[in-house]
């Protein structure tokens, strides 16, 4: 009589992530199927400003579809701020740290908590200039053209984990095109939003240096300075 030998199953280093990149899109399948007419305006935000005219409320930000959305995004821009760190920075990380959940984690925690305390802070320097208006419509926006960029990058995400020997140019080329996307939504916001913004443009002012400009350099410093 044969014996049964039992091997241990040995779970791989990425495994998590295929199971983190399988729960993204099952968020982008049920929010396509739940909220049909509002996920095909939304695809089209790259050339088409009629979905942030359609959902302009302050409330769509606590809908389901804007929360989801966010997890997603921080979820993408926690991995390839992973991949650029392992990549550029070899003094403080190493070419495994690449797949590393524990490094992961720590990411996606700090993405999260910048943007949420961000959010917060704005909100609390919206209501002393008294440009709460401008505020709520001006972070709505940021936050439509920050989630379509977070969905962008997760294919982008899936070929860069899986595969390895990444040349430096497609990533200096992946952070070009988030950067110039980003400013590019800045720009149609503030073409949008110009009327408002004539009206109190000390306060803007103040408003884009303090929360828009000087947050993005103290996280710069930070990480180029270790």
């Amino acid at each position: 009589m044969n014996d049964l030998v039992f091997n241990e199953r040995i779970i791989g280093s990425k495994d998590w992530a295929t199971f983190l990149f399988i729960f993204c899109f099952a968020v982008v399948a049920i929010n396509r199927s739940v909220f049909e007419a509002r996920f095909a305006e939304f695809i089209k935000l790259a050339y088409s400003n009629k979905y942030t005219k359609i959902y302009k409320d302050s409330s769509n930000l606590l809908s389901w579809f804007t929360i989801s959305f966010f997890v997603v995004q921080v979820i993408s821009f926690a991995f390839i701020l992973q991949f650029v760190l392992c990549h550029f920075d070899e003094g403080h990380f190493k070419e495994q740290d690449k797949t590393s959940w524990i490094l992961f984690i720590q990411l996606f925690t700090l993405i999260a908590f910048f943007i949420l305390a961000k959010y917060l802070v704005e909100k609390i320097i919206a209501t002393s200039f008294s440009i709460e208006e401008f505020n709520e419509q001006f972070n709505l926006q940021k936050v439509n053209y920050r989630t379509y960029i977070g969905l962008l990058l997760l294919p982008i995400n899936v070929i860069l984990f899986y595969n390895n020997g990444l040349h430096s140019i497609v990533l200096y080329a992946i952070l070009a095109l988030v950067a110039g996307t980003s400013v590019i939504s800045y720009m149609v916001s503030l073409r949008n939003y110009q009327n408002l913004i004539l009206g109190k443009l000390f306060y803007f002012i103040l408003y884009l240096c303090a929360l828009e400009i000087a947050p993005y350099y103290f996280m710069y410093y930070w990480f180029t300075n270790g």
